[in-house]
């Protein structure tokens, strides 16, 4: 069963015709394009849900304190509820902001990897420009979303590009590796 936020129907989509051409190159750290945007969304969402719930918990635990700052227990009975109502509010709060973070981070990472992947297939080549743009370009995207104003929309481009820079590079760096060790194994038959 495909859905429309499936990368295979994204790709299909944009690309058209040209979409049943496989680019003759291996694939990017040894993953088919479909599995490796699946699981880094899904690495993505769950150390987003991580974060997301220990900023959440925090956040909700300060702001329950400030709200009932005027109006502190007295008894050993009130300190017990009053913990407990605490402790209630920070698990419900962690929850939503994980929730809430683990989706936003897990769709900008399959963002940048499907863009990723169309930049591939249209240059016909797998390197590190094709994840360079991918950078720069999920971080215009990442800061027309959040109208972000032109002096941290230039910050977050100079972000997008050290982490385009550095996953491109550290990706054709394994798959350099890779072809090392392939043509060693075939010296050795």
């Amino acid at each position: 069963m495909t859905t429309a936020a499936d990368p295979d129907v994204i790709l299909q989509r944009v690309l058209g015709d040209k979409y049943e051409e496989e680019v003759q190159v291996p694939n990017r750290l040894s993953l088919p394009p479909r599995n490796r945007i699946l699981l880094a969304a899904v690495a993505a969402g769950i150390t987003g849900a991580g974060l997301g719930m220990f900023h959440g918990a925090n956040m909700t635990g300060l702001r329950f304190r400030a709200e009932n700052a005027h109006r502190l227990p007295t008894s050993q009975q009130g300190w017990f509820l009053y913990h407990k109502s605490k402790n209630y509010a920070v698990m419900v709060g962690g929850t939503k902001e994980a929730r809430r973070m683990g989706s936003k981070l897990a769709a900008w990472t399959a963002l940048f990897l499907v863009i990723e992947e169309l930049v591939d297939r249209s240059r016909e080549r797998r390197d590190a420009l094709s994840t360079i743009c991918a950078g720069l370009t999920t971080a215009g995207a990442f800061s027309l979303y959040n109208r972000l104003p032109l002096s941290t929309a230039a910050r977050m481009t100079r972000w997008g590009l050290l982490a385009g820079v550095s996953y491109g590079f550290a990706q054709d760096g394994v798959a350099w590796l890779q072809r090392k060790s392939l043509q060693a194994t075939d010296k050795r038959s």
